[in-house]
């Protein structure tokens, strides 16, 4: 007998569309720890988020960086990121037009000054800044999750070294 090698995201797919007994079958082969429903018992690497939705050839050439430069480093960091913001939204994408759906993203506050993470509000002067739109997600507890989980990443794009 030989061994039978399946790609993660297809076992999970296969998990997501099938019926009880099917479920229950895949369960069986595969284990129940790896098909888990939440998203966030299944996503707890940045190897856990490519393996939910894939990388393309293209990716993998700043995926491979592993240079000194800054900006690549937070490219890389920031490419990441959207790997698993893909993967924890689990095919969600923002409607931007509808403003009655709420977007999250993770918040982050700087102990030192630095206006890159603060809020400022001075007389008539606002000013505000914020995350990326590209990286909210669907839901506060994700928000959360990503920016507790994967904290070391958020650092290295939002912050100069």
């Amino acid at each position: 007998m030989g061994t039978i090698n399946i790609k993660k995201s297809n076992a999970l797919k296969a998990y997501r569309s099938a019926d009880k007994s099917g479920k229950s079958l895949l369960e069986n082969l595969i284990g129940k720890e790896i098909l888990s429903q939440n998203i966030m018992d299944r996503i707890k690497t940045f190897e856990d988020a490519c393996d939910e939705v894939g990388t393309t050839e293209s990716q993998s050439i700043l995926l491979n960086y592993s240079g000194v430069d800054e900006e690549l480093l937070a490219a890389q960091a920031f490419l990441k990121i959207s790997i698993i913001n893909r993967s924890l939204n689990e095919g969600w994408k923002p409607d931007w037009n509808n403003s009655s759906e709420y977007k999250y993203y993770p918040w982050f506050e700087a102990n030192k000054s630095g206006f890159g993470f603060s809020y400022s509000d001075y007389g008539i002067w606002f000013t505000h800044s914020t995350c990326g739109s590209r990286l909210c997600f669907k839901n506060k507890e994700l928000a959360i999750y990503a920016g507790t989980q994967f904290i070391d990443l958020y650092n290295q794009f939002l912050t100069i070294k």
